[in-house]
């Protein structure tokens, strides 16, 4: 059985899907891969809040990985590209060629990138964390806010909650000091990402 409910978060809200009980689904407003929400089952009041916990923990930078029960739905290669995505270390960033070879398919890194980019378990499965060759946002084929909120994701990869996002020019600035210090910023490639 799906169920499915929305919650804020710093990206904005975020639709989670369950089946049978297990994270199968993590939706962002504009979402390109995102099925027909009718397929979401009813929207209930309970039953996420292992989830929601878990991602706040991770927005609020007090969490590096995610122990949730998941289910992901889709073809044999898309779920091998997914388990690797999810074993990239926080605070790190792959090129979709690290991907692809680290898939076994170096030959394949189109068809690497799209896989990725079909990711139903956003944040959890941490897509964000895949770059092009010259460590900018790549493959997001999606409104520009969300290619923003894309962009947010990375500042908040390993930051431990210090990142701070700036709009409207995708700019993020690292604080490692706390309020205050002085800013650097740890993502040059992110002001690339959305012009």
């Amino acid at each position: 059985m799906r169920t499915h409910t929305i919650i804020d978060s710093p990206m904005g809200a975020l639709t989670l899907v369950a089946t049978d009980g297990a994270l199968s689904g993590v939706y962002m407003e504009g979402h390109h891969a995102m099925p027909d929400p009718s397929g979401f089952g009813p929207r209930v009041g309970s039953g996420f809040e292992q989830a929601a916990e878990q991602l706040g923990e991770y927005f609020a930078g007090r969490r590096t990985r995610f122990t949730l029960p998941t289910v992901l739905t889709g073809s044999d290669f898309q779920r091998r590209v997914w388990h690797t995505v999810a074993a990239i270390p926080y605070g790190q960033t792959w090129t979709y060629a690290q991907l692809a070879g680290a898939v076994g398919r170096p030959d394949r890194i189109r068809a690497v990138a799209a896989a990725n980019g079909r990711n139903p378990i956003a944040v959890v499965v941490p897509c964000h964390r895949v770059v092009g060759s010259d460590g900018s946002l790549t493959g997001y084929a999606v409104p520009a806010g969300t290619r923003v909120r894309a962009g947010q994701l990375v500042a908040y990869n390993g930051q431990s909650g210090n990142a701070r996002y700036t709009a409207p020019h995708t700019h993020f600035e690292v604080h490692p000091g706390g309020a205050g210090s002085t800013p650097v910023n740890p993502y040059p490639y992110v002001r690339r990402a959305c012009p």
